[in-house]
């Protein structure tokens, strides 16, 4: 699947973002089917990467992106509240499967452009389950947004093995939560605030088990037209042994109205706070 450079315009109260996308999606050498699904419609952004044989895999992340895209109004913010709600639904759904035709599940990984009240700016919300990411190019350095939910990260964060180690692991394909798969299905969550220039990479584990932090680096350093398609075409050039999709999100916000009082950035955000590395 590919997705040509498209512009959204989101417009609130306080502000204009404007948000240039690029996606690809494609099967890779490997793997027969593509269980992968994305969704690029303001003011969400997502990849799914199922789960469970080619069929349920795939009807799993295309249920994860189309609970997402039914949560929202399109052109406008939305809530946190929202975001959670479309994950529970597609959960329920998903496990409603596994008596008929089996255990199936999806990882998901996005960012929502959400407004936590009238008085706040909007931010963008980072939110993931499973081991898809979402990274934040800030003009100089990658800096991975989400922590992913998989054995190689808890022993990575125990300290038992190196991220260098991390990538010829016999359990490197091994995720801890999925959607689909448990009663529950709760995502961490990261709050950004929106401001001025930014640019996302969301992506699946096809393109970081293929393509090094380096080399994500040097493409988006080197002002290509098309990001994603030069990623897509290094995880191909690599080997490309599972699906590999990709989102690029460039987003420029404008402030159209003056502070007001009483706000200040730095005030809690209560069950929101950024999620705490697990130990």
């Amino acid at each position: 699947m590919n997705m040509s450079a498209h512009v959204e315009t989101i417009t609130t109260p306080r502000s204009i973002v404007t948000v240039t996308v690029t996606g690809r999606s494609e099967t890779g050498h490997v793997r027969e089917h593509n269980e992968d699904s994305l969704i690029a419609e303001a003011p969400i952004f997502a990849v799914a990467d199922g789960m469970g044989g080619h069929t349920r895999g795939d009807l799993a992340s295309q249920a994860m992106v189309h609970q997402l895209s039914h949560s929202i109004r399109r052109g406008e913010p939305t809530s946190p509240e929202a975001v959670f709600t479309a994950i529970t639904a597609a959960n329920s759904l998903i496990s409603s499967w596994a008596e008929s035709s089996g255990i199936a599940g999806t990882t998901v990984a996005g960012l929502a452009l959400v407004s936590l009240s009238s008085q706040a700016d909007c931010h963008w919300m980072a939110f993931n389950i499973g081991d898809s990411r979402v990274y934040l190019w800030d003009d100089h350095q990658l800096r991975q947004v989400t922590v992913d939910h998989s054995a190689i990260q808890e022993l990575i964060d125990a300290g038992d093995i190196t991220p260098f180690e991390a990538l010829t692991h016999p359990e490197r394909n091994v995720v801890t939560r999925a959607v689909g798969v448990e009663t529950d299905a709760d995502p961490d969550v990261w709050l950004l605030p929106a401001s001025d220039h930014q640019t996302f990479l969301i992506c699946s584990d096809g393109l970081t088990r293929e393509v090094s932090t380096e080399q994500i680096e040097a493409v988006l350093r080197s002002g290509v037209e098309d990001p994603a398609e030069r990623l897509l075409q290094l995880a191909l050039d690599a080997g490309a042994h599972d699906n590999v999709t990709i989102l690029i999100v460039d987003s420029r916000s404008v402030d159209t109205a003056p502070p007001r009082p009483g706000y200040h950035e730095n005030r809690s955000l209560g069950f929101l706070e950024q999620t705490l590395p697990r130990i």
